[in-house]
């Protein structure tokens, strides 16, 4: 039988953080103002970190023996914790902000504390997975250093497959590090045209090299080169065989020369002779959508709508006097964000929308029956600084749903101030925002179903109001659908 008193031993060492009679370095961390010293024992760093192990090595020794680590890149607080955990294997994240808890996280990583790090990484997977999605791009861009935050990784890139437009069209995509990008192309299940991926990964290979010309008829045969090298690890990963040959010719061969001589000759004989064998390797096609149309005639596409509420929408997208029938709908509905899964936080709403155009948002009014919305027809774009926006074809509307009997459409009527999107301290409480307040989602507390801060006021930029009292109100769910056109008839 083996006797085993870890909680004693986890407190003795940790008063022994607290003893300065052995301590034999010093390490300072933070810089300028906020810069502190902790004391430490050498014998306990090296044998829990091996990051600290070769720090010893190299440290500098002074007449006393005692040796000095600078660490200017860790914050006072993040460090307390980290030394709280060395020595007495105890971190207390209770009262942490999530921020903190992912900052923690990464200096565990840097100081090659993997049990730590593992650890916190699960923690905010599991329990802040919110957080994640609406602080993706500062997180993404920051986790693809050497082969850590595996799991990290894979929570994003199952988010991007179904969401490329946060990563491909943001601000930031040509920041991108190349192993970020060649993770995302490695998906068999990237929701995107293959000629697109070609596109956004020739963007990202010339911005990698701002001496390239700018315009490609300029390039000499060493700007090719310098981009083949550049892009070596991603060009094996282009799916070209399920590229058509009007985008091959018009697309690809200008940049014919970054492409091994067989892999392009393989790819003109495989479209004019396409059941004839090639050298090159064909990779499968990408898994981009259900042929069974599944958003569009599936019961469960929707917690808050239906099939008739779609033929109805569908309708007055296309301007008909009649509703189509629920069999004859022109268009799918696919499901972009619900509140539900994704978040209440009105950034949320700016991270996932961002650069979809063609979109409806659906909203379940709590304590009641209702089902309101609005149509934008533009792409919505969280990178602005605070600007209404012009369109003739937006509209609002309640749905009729339970004691609701009719629904109620209203179009836009003043479309220089269609839709307004607000700037980056805007979208921490503002989501989806039609007119003057005609349509409003907003939240103080950056959750659109904990506070009454929803508004359908007046009607100045829409034809009618769609709410029939006019007062503050918070949401049950919500969703967000992007409208894509069926190629079929309709009757």
């Amino acid at each position: 039988m083996t006797f085993k008193f870890f909680n004693k031993l986890s407190q003795d060492f940790s008063e022994l953080l607290n003893d300065k009679k052995e301590s034999n370095v010093v390490i300072e961390v933070d810089n300028e103002e906020n810069k502190k010293s902790f004391t430490a024992h050498s014998v306990v760093l090296r044998y829990r970190s091996s990051h600290f192990d070769k720090e010893l090595e190299s440290a500098a020794t002074n007449e006393n023996h005692i040796k000095t680590i600078i660490k200017p890149n860790i914050s006072v607080q993040i460090f307390e914790l980290i030394l709280k955990y060395i020595y007495g294997g105890i971190v207390d994240i209770e009262n942490l902000d999530t921020k903190t808890i992912y900052e923690l996280m990464i200096n565990s990583n840097e100081l090659e504390l993997e049990e730590l790090s593992v650890k916190l990484e699960g923690y905010l997977i599991e329990s802040k997975s919110s957080w994640l999605r609406t602080h993706f791009s500062f997180v993404y861009h920051s986790i693809f250093d050497g082969n850590k935050f595996e799991d990290l990784k894979k929570f994003y890139n199952d988010i991007i497959v179904k969401y490329p437009n946060l990563i491909f069209e943001s601000g930031d995509f040509t920041s991108l590090q190349e192993t970020a990008l060649i993770s995302i192309l490695q998906r068999d299940d990237l929701k995107v045209e293959e000629i697109k991926i070609w596109d956004y990964v020739i963007k990202w290979g010339i911005a990698q090299n701002l001496t390239l010309p700018t315009n490609l008829e300029e390039w000499s045969n060493e700007n090719f080169e310098t981009l083949k090298i550049t892009l070596q690890q991603c060009l094996p990963l282009i799916r070209y065989f399920h590229i058509s040959g009007e985008d091959i010719w018009k697309k690809v061969k200008p940049y014919e020369k970054i492409l091994e001589k067989q892999l392009w000759d393989d790819m003109i004989q495989h479209h004019l002779f396409p059941n004839e064998p090639v050298e090159s390797l064909i990779l499968p096609a990408r898994i981009i959508s259900s042929p069974d149309l599944p958003a569009r005639v599936n019961g469960s596409f929707s917690t808050i709508i239906n099939k008739e509420h779609v033929a109805e929408l569908s309708s007055w997208i296309d301007r008909k006097s009649t509703t189509y029938s629920s069999e004859n709908i022109p268009y799918e509905f696919e499901l972009i964000l619900r509140g539900s899964r994704d978040d209440f936080n009105p950034k949320t709403f700016w991270n996932m929308c961002h650069g979809h155009s063609g979109t409806i948002v659906v909203a379940k009014v709590a304590g009641t029956d209702e089902i309101i919305g609005g149509y934008n027809p533009l792409a919505w774009d969280n990178s602005t600084v605070g600007i209404y926006m012009q369109t003739n074809d937006s509209f609002i509307f309640s749905l009729k749903n339970g004691n609701i009997k009719n629904s109620i459409l209203s179009r836009v009527r003043n479309n220089n101030e269609a839709l307004f999107y607000p700037n980056s301290d805007g979208q921490k409480t503002c989501g989806p925002y039609f007119g003057d307040t005609e349509f409003m989602m907003d939240s103080y507390v950056s959750d659109f179903t904990q506070d009454k801060q929803c508004w359908c006021y007046s009607d100045n930029y829409y034809e009618k109001p769609i709410r029939t009292i006019e007062e503050l109100f918070s949401i049950v769910d919500y969703e967000v659908f992007k409208i894509i056109k069926m190629n079929r008839t309709i009757r």
